[in-house]
């Protein structure tokens, strides 16, 4: 639990980066294998992640970021997406649950009809926030996974969606919805944390 505090505690959003330090393939495989952990409404695991490491790509990226100087010292930027039509693979999903035997064909077709229904019968708004949700769920457990291999993060909302979209084919049923620069934090323009509301502030029980 002390291991995963300091994580919590160590996190920091990076606005600098050390500039051309590779992110290992093999960190990115373990992050990824364990950011499927993550979790997702009715396990349908909305979230998809494109990772730019390309330096002309990344260019391009910076261009439509609004030329925020980290995305030029980053070692990756990553574009974190929402699906919009997740709900649509919750039969695949689901199958190996049935196939287990922890779910038979009845409770199968139940939890599909069900699924189904509350993302179409909820309409286009439900889907778009649905996919913002979970897709942020994901981003913010990616961020911790990367720390916990020393890696820092920066999550950035401030981007053009529709160029980005198009830059990397990004399908139209996918919302951009977080963009996350990743390397090794250039600490010489560390500032301090800043102000942390009390949970009084925040926290209110019943």
């Amino acid at each position: 639990m002390t291991d995963f505090l300091e994580v919590v505690r160590e996190r920091r959003s990076a606005n600098k980066f050390i500039k051309d330090i590779k992110i290992p393939r093999e960190d990115f495989n373990e992050i990824f294998r364990d950011l499927s952990l993550a979790p997702s409404a009715f396990n349908l695991q909305h979230a998809r992640y494109y990772v730019v490491e390309d330096k002309s790509l990344m260019d391009k990226v910076y261009e439509a970021a609004f030329k925020q100087y980290k995305i030029k010292t980053a070692s990756a930027t990553i574009i974190v997406t929402g699906d919009k039509k997740a709900y649509l693979s919750a039969d695949k999903i689901l199958e190996g649950c049935m196939f287990l035997g922890m779910i038979d064909k009845a409770e199968f077709q139940i939890m599909i009809n069900t699924i189904h229904s509350l993302y179409e019968g909820w309409g286009e708004g439900f889907r778009h926030d649905d996919a913002i949700r979970n897709a942020s769920l994901s981003a913010m457990m990616f961020m911790l996974l990367a720390k916990n291999k020393d890696w820092d993060t920066c999550p950035m909302i401030y981007f053009d969606k529709d160029k980005i979209s198009q830059l990397l084919n990004i399908p139209e049923n996918e919302v951009p919805v977080l963009m996350i620069t990743m390397g090794k934090m250039d600490k010489s323009s560390n500032k301090i944390r800043g102000y942390r509301k009390p949970a009084g502030e925040f926290v209110k029980f019943y």
